[in-house]
C-alpha cells in the first residue's frame, strides 16, 4: 500500500537520529513510492505549521518539538525488553474525562492509549497489567506526553475480583499477538534473501515499507507480561527487526548521504556504509 505524504514525511524524517534534510530529497525519495512532489511539499507545509517538522537555518527539514513525544516513543522498539518489569498481577487503569472533547483531543486521547496497550474493561475504563517499568507514574506521564487529556484520571488497580481479573486478561488476543511475532520473523528473513538481488531503488522500497510495517507491529506492541505472552518471542522479533533495520540503512545509505543526512551511526552499521555493493556480504 502506497504511504501518504504525511506518513512519509514523518517516517524518513525520523530515520535521521537528530539531522535534517532538504526538501528535493524529500521529492525524490517520495517519487520511489509515487507520491507527487506536490503533494510532499503541500503535506511539509501543513506539518510545519502544526510543529511536527521544523525548518533549520539551512532551510531543511527534521521533527519538530510537537512530533518529540511520539518519536521517543516510536524509536523505543529498539529496546522494548528495558521497558518491562515483573508482572505482580496488578493493573494500570485510565477513567477517561467525561468532558466534550474536539475530534482532535478524541484523536490523540486514541493514539496515547493504543500506543500503551490499553483496552477498555468498562465504558469509560481503559486499563493494562501493570508491568511497564516506572509504574502508574511513568504511564501517566507518557500517556499525558502522547496526547491524553490533562483531567483522565490514570491509576493503580489492586486485587480485582477473580471474574474481572480473568476478563480482563482476555482484552488481548494473545494467540494473534504471537502467531503475527512469528510471521514477521518470517517476513523479515524471506526479504534479505530477496534484497541481495535487488537494484538500490527496489531494495529502499522494500526495506522502507517491510520495515515500516513490522515497526509500526512493534511500537503497537501491548507489551504484555509473561504468563500472558512468552517474552522470548517478542523479542525474537525485536532481534530479527534490528538486523532488518541495519540492513535497510544499508540500502538507504548512498541516498542518504548525497542529501547530506547520513543515518548510519553504530559502530556496527559503519562497516556497512559504502551502500548496497555489500548488501550481500552483510546479509551473509
Amino acid at each position: 500500500m502506497k504511504p501518504t505524504a504525511k506518513s512519509f514525511i514523518l517516517d524518513l524524517l525520523s530515520t535521521l537520529r537528530g539531522g535534517a534534510m532538504p526538501v528535493s530529497a524529500l521529492v525524490t525519495a517520495g517519487a520511489h513510492f509515487e507520491i507527487e512532489e506536490n503533494n510532499i511539499r503541500v503535506a511539509l507545509a501543513r506539518l510545519l505549521a502544526a510543529g511536527r517538522v521544523a525548518r533549520d537555518e539551512r532551510g531543511q527539514y527534521g521533527l519538530g518539538a510537537q512530533a518529540e513525544p511520539v518519536r521517543r516513543h516510536v524509536t523505543s522498539w529498539r529496546a522494548l525488553s528495558d521497558r518491562i518489569a515483573p508482572w505482580s498481577g496488578g493493573w494500570i487503569g485510565v477513567h477517561r474525562s467525561r468532558a466534550r472533547l474536539t475530534a482532535p483531543t478524541l484523536r490523540r486521547r486514541a493514539r496515547a492509549l493504543r500506543y500503551l496497550g490499553f483496552r477498555m474493561l468498562e465504558p469509560g475504563i481503559e486499563v493494562r497489567p501493570d508491568n511497564l517499568r516506572g509504574g502508574v507514574a511513568a504511564v501517566r506521564c507518557e500517556l499525558h506526553a502522547l496526547g491524553l487529556e490533562a483531567d483522565a484520571l490514570v491509576f493503580e488497580i489492586r486485587q480485582l475480583d477473580a471474574a474481572t481479573d480473568a476478563r480482563a486478561r482476555r482484552l488481548w488476543d494473545t494467540a494473534a499477538l504471537r502467531l503475527a511475532y512469528r510471521r514477521a520473523i518470517a517476513e523479515l528473513a524471506q526479504s534479505e534473501k530477496r534484497m541481495a538481488r535487488f537494484s538500490e531503488r527496489d531494495a529502499m522500497i522494500e526495506s522502507f515499507r517491510l520495515g515500516g510495517r513490522v515497526i509500526r507491529q512493534l511500537v503497537l506492541d501491548p507489551q504484555l507480561p509473561e504468563p500472558l505472552v512468552p517474552a522470548k518471542e517478542r523479542e525474537a522479533l525485536v532481534t530479527a527487526m534490528r538486523r532488518y533495520d541495519r540492513l535497510g540503512r544499508v540500502c538507504w545509505a548512498r541516498f542518504m548521504r548525497e542529501a547530506g543526512a547520513p543515518h548510519l551511526h553504530a559502530p556496527a552499521d559503519t562497516r556497512m556504509a559504502n551502500g548496497p555493493q555489500h548488501l550481500r556480504a552483510a546479509i551473509m
